[in-house]
């Protein structure tokens, strides 16, 4: 697929994702979502990906839905409930659930539907430039994306609850420090840093990886006795895998493990 709204590229089993509207400031709209499902699409079918990066071209990562791909004539209303239904809710449910690890390299503002696709990375690591802002009751909208569903698990109702009322930019040091973010970095070692953690996930077992998120995102629904028999359904199938059989070999032999993710 040519892509006309990101950058791809794969490099040493890292999938390089950037969003590349920058005179829009990276905001979304149907194209670049058609493009990144494309991505989805690659990433689970093509083995030498190992992990997926997402970032923004330019000052900002992504400043959500571009409201000029939603003008509508006259008098009408948009239905936003189909952007929503057949846009946003079908690319985030592959997303959040992607069988590699996928970090956020927020590079600049991160606001509404952008910030909510970030979150849904597995790890989000910031500049410290970046900030993060619920814009949404701005214009009285709810939070998409998965917003609703994302934010109260990593920083609590109570915030949530603030953050989304009151459209407050986050900065990403404050976002490390309340959890919603893994790190934030100074702005000029932030490429440095996520790529030295994606390539160190790429040769990781991800076979491993892929069920540890199954079980993690399972947790936030199970009761303990159905997370507990979930833990021993998934570790038996990870006992019969390639990756675990590798790893114990290569240190009874006392050599490095050549992990395939599977």
């Amino acid at each position: 697929m040519t892509y006309e709204t990101i950058l791809f590229r794969v490099e040493n089993g890292v999938a390089w994702v950037s969003l590349n509207r920058p005179d829009r400031l990276n905001a979304i709209n149907d194209q670049m979502l058609k493009e990144l499902t494309s991505v989805l699409d690659e990433t689970e079918s093509n083995d030498a990906i190992r992990c997926l990066v997402l970032t923004g071209e330019g000052r900002a990562f992504c400043p959500g839905q571009d409201l000029n791909d939603r003008n509508v004539s006259g008098g009408e209303r948009p239905d936003l409930g189909e952007t929503v239904g057949n846009g946003y809710n079908p690319f985030l449910r592959r997303f959040y659930n992607l069988s590699v690890p996928t970090i956020a390299a927020v590079n600049g503002v991160a606001a509404g539907a952008g910030a909510n696709i970030a979150l849904a990375c597995d790890i989000v690591i910031a500049a410290d430039t970046a900030k993060f802002i619920q814009v949404y009751s701005n214009i009285g909208l709810i939070p998409d994306a998965g917003g609703s569903f994302i934010l109260p698990r990593l920083i609590g109702m109570a915030k949530a609850k603030e953050l989304t009322f009151t459209a407050r930019p986050v900065k990403a040091d404050e976002a490390e420090s309340m959890g919603m973010i893994a790190r934030c970095v100074a702005a000029d070692d932030l490429i440095a840093t996520v790529k030295e953690m994606a390539e160190g996930f790429a040769v990781k077992p991800t076979f491993g990886l892929a069920n540890t998120k199954k079980a993690l995102h399972a947790s936030y629904s199970n009761d303990l006795d159905t997370q507990l028999d979930m833990e021993r359904d998934l570790m038996q199938k990870c006992g019969f895998s390639d990756d675990y059989s590798e790893g114990v070999s290569a240190f009874l032999e006392k050599r490095t493990p050549v992990f395939k993710g599977r």
